[in-house]
């Protein structure tokens, strides 16, 4: 997926997901592709970040470490700003996906 754009600014995604090795090579993965990438670890982490700084994308990890989980902060950051919210997860029982 490359987004399509006038600018020539590469677009900015920030992953959030809780193991490091799967965002770095998230990160990694888009960074190839002409993506400028942060991560964080937490959904605190996120919204912060959300709030100062903008992004293009946000790829989010459902199960998140912590006191707030995935779907939380994606509707957190839905009312900050208007951002493409992509879910993220290894699960796959119907409790999750619902």
């Amino acid at each position: 997926m490359v987004f399509s754009s006038d600018s020539s600014e590469p677009k900015k995604v920030l992953v959030v997901e809780d193991e490091r090795i799967i965002a770095i090579n998230i990160c990694s993965t888009l960074k190839q592709f002409g993506y400028q990438t942060e991560y964080v670890s937490d959904g605190e982490s996120a919204i912060q970040k959300v709030d100062s700084d903008t992004f293009d994308l946000v790829l989010m990890d459902i199960m998140l470490g912590g006191g707030i989980d995935g779907i939380e902060v994606a509707k957190i950051v839905k009312k900050k700003q208007e951002i493409p919210v992509v879910y993220l997860t290894a699960y796959s029982d119907e409790a999750t996906l619902d």
